[in-house]
Order: structure tokens, then sequence, then C-alpha cells
């Protein structure tokens, strides 16, 4: 009930009684030790049609415990903290070098993420779940990296465990990919789905929503790791993988850069690549659109394989102009057939730099919203006898 709550799709307990198909009874029964414990509140009335009395509005209480979320890339981490009820309390983000190794840079993130709750004037102890998200394939049942190609030292480093033991919290190890996909879906009707999002970095991922709105993972965590398909007419391009002629290998924004720098070394990172495409230059604008006919094969082969509703590009290359975005488009619209791209919608991210910070978040309240979370918080409230405050940790 608290997720239906939560995702906005009931907000009365007349509501929650059509979405689950209970019983009034059974619905007020669960609801009612839910505002007991603190978990939902009521606030205000829902308007009703006709004469009836208008019902108690019901929303998530806003603090029975906090998120924390890291969204990390390969040279900056976005780190925010938000409420159950999907508020924003603090965010920062912050130069960060997945090239230091996993020891150094988990007590960076670790600092960084304590400095965050003192910011927002929050406790440790309030933080109920972590969400990680990392730019390489990852266990996310064991919370562990699996040979992140440009994650050099991190193979299977008991990321979740450290953290975890850190804050005192359950922590979510995920492709960061995986995250953005479920930020956007979040953000977008819930027809949109099933979505894919590709991110165009200093790699190239993909992330899959089905259409119950749920992250596909696969049997081990690898769906949607789209940067090593091979494409052809690249035999001689070497991949950070030890492969030839993967798509992360030519159309990535590393990949764009290091092909320009031959000719203009005045080029020093993909933000200079980006400032480029803005001005309109003529080099930055043919590149990325040589790049962007390999990656639109993939793109078709995926459409195809998924039948996704949408399909939405991130990066700060793709969002920079629109010459990347057109490039995959006129392939995909060319190569796949119409049944597949009938209803198809295929854009630019909806949430930008912070597709990731929102999944992490829906991730992270999900699950502290699941029937066994709540069940945990409720047989940790102190008995009506007691004088202690209300658990929230």
């Amino acid at each position: 009930m608290a997720r239906l709550i939560a995702s906005g799709a009931a907000d009365s307990r007349v509501a929650l009684v059509r979405a689950t198909g209970l019983s009034r009874t059974s619905v007020n029964t669960h609801l009612d030790q839910l505002l007991e414990a603190g978990v939902v509140v009521e606030s205000g009335r829902s308007p009703v049609a006709g004469r009836g009395r208008p019902a108690h509005r019901l929303a998530l209480a806003a603090r029975p415990g906090v998120i924390l979320v890291a969204d990390v890339g390969a040279h900056a981490a976005r780190l925010a903290v938000t409420d159950l009820g999907q508020n924003l309390l603090a965010s920062r983000q912050i130069p960060f070098d997945v090239g230091q190794g996993p020891q150094k840079g988990l007590e960076v993130l670790g600092d960084q993420m304590a400095e965050l709750l003192a910011e927002a004037g929050l406790s440790p102890d309030e933080v109920r779940w972590l969400s990680v998200g990392l730019p390489g394939p990852v266990d996310s049942h064991m919370g562990r990296p699996v040979r992140p190609p440009i994650m050099p030292g991190w193979d299977g480093f008991p990321v979740g465990d450290q953290l975890g033991e850190r804050f005192s919290c359950s922590v979510l190890v995920d492709n960061d990919v995986n995250l953005m996909a479920l930020g956007e879906a979040r953000a977008l009707p819930a027809e949109a789905s099933p979505l894919l999002y590709i991110k165009i970095g200093t790699g190239i991922g993909g992330g899959l929503v089905t259409d119950e709105g749920q992250p596909h993972r696969g049997a081990d965590g690898a769906a949607g790791d789209i940067g090593h398909v091979r494409v052809p007419g690249a035999d001689d391009i070497v991949c950070v993988c030890g492969n030839v002629g993967c798509v992360e290998a030519v159309s990535s924004a590393a990949a764009v850069l290091k092909h320009l720098r031959e000719r203009r070394p005045e080029l020093r990172n993909i933000e200079d690549l980006a400032d480029r495409l803005r001005a309109g230059d003529a080099d930055a604008v043919r590149a990325v659109r040589a790049a962007a006919e390999p990656l639109g094969e993939v793109v078709a082969t995926l459409v195809h394989f998924y039948n996704p509703k949408t399909v939405l590009l991130g990066g700060l290359v793709s969002t920079a102009s629109d010459d990347m975005l057109a490039g995959i488009r006129g392939v995909v619209y060319r190569r796949a057939l119409p049944l597949a791209t009938r209803n198809l919608s295929l854009t630019h991210s909806k949430l930008g730099q912070f597709a990731g910070v929102a999944g992490g978040a829906v991730a992270g309240i999900e699950r502290v919203l699941s029937p066994r979370s709540v069940g945990e918080l409720l047989e940790a409230r102190p008995s009506p006898t007691t004088e202690t405050a209300s658990v929230t940790g």
C-alpha cells in the first residue's frame, strides 16, 4: 500500500480498495498500521464527484528515514539525499576519478555523503537505504562490479558491503544506466514503457525498463550492456575491454574526442567537445554524425529485439546538439521495419544529468516501502506503554 501511495497510484482509502482488490476492512486495517507507524500521513482532503464527503488524502510521511544516492561516473559523481516523499534535501556534484581504485574511491564517496547529510541537518542514523550507480557491469545481487572496463581495480570489490557497514543501512549497487533508465521511466507516463535508455559518454551503456515499470537486468545483471556489441567495419579499432570493433570504441564521446584530437589537440575533454557542438563547429558535427551511424545500427537491432515504446538518449554529447539524435533516428527509421517503429518515440533524455539520482532515489524508496521493509518498520514500533520516540531507522 505504501508503494501505491508513493507512486501516486492511490491517494485515498477508496483508491487503495480499487488498486489492491482488497476489502475495505482489510485496507483500513493495514492502512491504520502504516499511519500509526508514521510511514503514511493524512494531508487534506481529496475532491470527489457529486455530493459525497471528501476523503482524506494520503501521502508518505516525509521523514521516517532518508535515502542516499551516489551516481558515479568515470570523472564525476553526483550525490543526493532525499526523503521518502521524494523531496530532494541536498545534492552536490564532485570530481571523481574511478582510476583511483575502490578503497580510496569509496572513502571519498563516504566522506562526501557524510558531509551532505550534515549539510541537510541529518544524522547517519536516519539513512534507510543507499543506492549506488557504477559505470560498468555490476552483479546487483552481490553488490560488486564485474570486470568493469573503465574501472581498474574494482573487479569483485564488495562495494555494497563496505558502504553498508559505514552507513549501517541496506545498499543497492547497480549499473549507472539501469538507474538512469528507471529515473526516466518514473518521470514519464506509464504508457511510455517499455523503455530503452542509452547513455553516450566515456563509454556507451543501455538500460531497460519493462512495460510494468521495472528494470530488466537479465539473469546476472548484464542486460543492456550494449557498448561491446560488435559493429562492422571497425575490426582495426581496439576497445578498452580488449576486443575489437565494439560500438563503444567507435561511437562513444571518448572515441569521438580521440578521433578529433588527432587534428584538434586543443580539445582536452568531453566538455570541450560538447562546447564545440553547441557552437556548431563543423569538425565536431561531422565527427558526431559519423559516430551516430554505427550506433544507429545497434539501436535499430535493439528496437526489433525489445520493441520499446520509448528510446531516450543521454550523455553530454547527445544533449549538446541534435546531431547524434538525428543520425541515430535516420538509421533506425531506415533499417527497422514499420511495426517496430509504428509507435516508437526516439528522443533526448527528459531528466538529463539528474536521471541517475532520480532512479537511485526511486529504487531506494521502493525497497524501503516493500512489504518486507514496511513489516520490519511496523515490528520495530515501540509499544503504547513506552515513552520513547518512534524508531525510524
